[in-house]
């Protein structure tokens, strides 16, 4: 009987301790290895938290032994199944689940892994010394272990960090010295809390035509994604580095500028898009404006001219504004919307005008695609040029990115959703005939504005959507927007808290009616906010 349990005691002491490392380093990679998102996830996710303090209670119990005279049969067979109940529990709750975003063993996740094993080495070495009998040195070794592994994986972070910084500035060398090999190569920076991954497409298109054109893929907007773009892309027949300049921490937009030195900027939008680490607007502002402040005296440099806080901070002073304003250097007017999408015209500085045409949705796609052309059209190209490549535009994925799937559009804005964003892709919901349906799981990063915002998305999602499914039940940014649907005279009977997206889904498609369904997929969070 001891034999057996023992036997299944360190099977499953094994197996929690192999599942919390796994788990661990998925969501430490998910939040880039940075420690303030893991306490997040922590403090959101607290059973994670305190069950393995438990663990702790029972792994060290048994130590005491050495300390006392007896310790009875009973005793024993009594922790040991509470020992094996636990460890089960810890299995139960580390167990993989469907990712939208799987573990990726690169490099730095192998040096973290070994680590984290020497480190359990040394844990498990001290336990089973300071414990009477080897039986008993199991028993606490086994525990302890499965209790810290995911403590074992942020300790490991810790002790990495001063290799995986050299290893860091290896790589940037050789980014730099990359791109000095490129003299003739003009390296265009577009920032903005939200807007710069669509201006960086657009302008992609525009530029193509008539340059030969490397671009930051998808969201490689860290440092170390602008670096990887450089060493595994960069050619010497580029001329033009499109590179997206992403943010969460002042100084982050400085780091990447003394990495790419940039001849030209361009920032989008501004607005309230990572509170929960930059804390105040006045932080975001500064960091944005750090792509300004790294261009040398009379590098050419664009702005939104319509966003309030561009004009508010001063940003545009200087700059070639873009945007509806009359007083934007590159003006635009005219909109028009049908079937095939928008018109509208843009008249340059020098008062030349182009109509143009374009299947992109919504006002702030015209905005940033303005922006582009502004950029394209003072690197030499001519507005009429300009037609062509602008009707050919798709749009960047999962930014109001339409999708048609036999009886329903779906309307894909996946990409992290701000309160700006999400109020124009709700107008723009609101301009389809059929039936309108919202799926989101809410905002986040927002700090103490977050239960705000997220309430004020319920009153408008209430007021342009016929159905509104939450994703997330009980989560705290659907339970603000589900208290701003019930504050407005929405139908409770069309508000749905979805467990997750397959249950969202699956509710869209039981919905019965006669009209078209147009679905608004707006924000899609990854695991480490689920």
């Amino acid at each position: 009987m001891i034999n057996f349990l023992l036997i299944l005691y360190v099977g499953c002491a094994l197996a929690a301790l192999a599942l919390g490392i796994r788990h661990t380093l998925h969501i430490f990679q998910l939040n880039s290895y940075q420690y303030q998102g893991e306490g997040r996830y922590l403090r959101t996710h607290r059973l994670y938290f305190f069950l393995p303090l438990a663990g702790l209670i029972l792994g060290i119990y048994p130590l005491s032994i050495r300390f006392r005279s007896s310790f009875s049969l009973g005793e024993a067979l009594v922790l040991a199944v509470l020992g094996i109940l636990f460890l089960a529990a810890l299995c139960a709750l580390y167990f993989p689940r469907k990712a939208k975003k799987k573990l990726v063993f690169t490099p730095r996740v192998k040096r973290l892994l070994l680590t984290t094993l020497l480190l359990a080495l040394i844990v498990g070495i001290l336990a089973f010394s300071l414990s009477e009998g080897w039986v008993w040195g199991l028993y606490s070794c086994g525990m302890l272990l499965a209790s810290l592994s995911s403590h074992l994986v942020l300790l490991a972070g810790l002790c990495n960090r001063p290799l995986e910084r050299e290893i860091n500035r290896y790589y940037i060398r050789d980014a730099r010295r990359l791109l000095r090999s490129c003299p003739d190569l003009k390296v265009i920076g577009i920032t903005g809390s939200y807007g710069k991954t669509s201006v960086k497409y657009y302008l992609h298109t525009l530029l193509e035509a008539g340059f030969d054109v490397l671009m930051t893929p998808e969201s490689f907007n860290t440092p170390m994604g602008i670096v990887k773009t450089i060493r595994g892309s960069l050619r010497a027949t580029h001329q033009i580095f499109l590179c997206e300049m992403g943010a969460r921490h002042v100084g982050d937009i400085r780091e990447i500028c003394d990495i790419v030195e940039p001849d030209m900027g361009v920032i989008t939008s501004l607005g309230c898009q990572h509170l929960e680490t930059f804390k105040t607007l006045d932080n975001i502002v500064g960091t944005k404006r750090e792509l300004f402040d790294a261009l040398k005296e009379g590098s050419p440099r664009f702005v939104n001219g319509d966003n309030e806080i561009v004009r508010r901070y001063g940003l545009d002073q200087g700059a070639v504004t873009y945007g509806f304003g009359e007083n934007n250097a590159y003006r635009a007017g005219g909109l028009s919307y049908s079937e095939k999408g928008a018109g509208f015209w843009v008249q340059a500085p020098d008062g030349t005008r182009a109509e143009f045409h374009t299947k992109l949705l919504g006002e702030h796609s015209v905005v940033n695609l303005t922006g582009a052309i502004a950029v394209a059209h003072s690197l030499g190209i001519p507005l009429e040029k300009l037609k062509i490549p602008v009707r050919r535009l798709e749009g960047a994925p999962h930014r109001l990115q339409p999708i048609s799937r036999g009886d329903m559009t779906v309307i894909d804005d996946a990409y992290n959703s701000n309160p700006n964003g999400a109020k124009v892709a709700l107008e723009t919901l609101g301009m389809f005939d059929g039936l309108k349906i919202l799926v989101t799981p809410g905002m986040v990063e927002l700090g103490e504005e977050e239960d705000r915002a997220n309430f004020e998305l319920g009153v408008q999602a209430a007021r342009h959507c016929d159905y509104i499914v939450l994703v997330g039940r009980g989560h705290s940014q659907t339970q603000s927007i589900q208290r701003g649907v019930e504050s407005t005279d929405f139908p409770r009977e069309r508000l749905y808290a979805a467990e997750n997206l397959q249950d969202a889904m699956e509710y869209v498609g039981r919905i019965s009616t006669d009209r078209k369904k147009v679905v608004l997929l707006e924000n899609d969070l990854p695991d480490n906010y689920l």
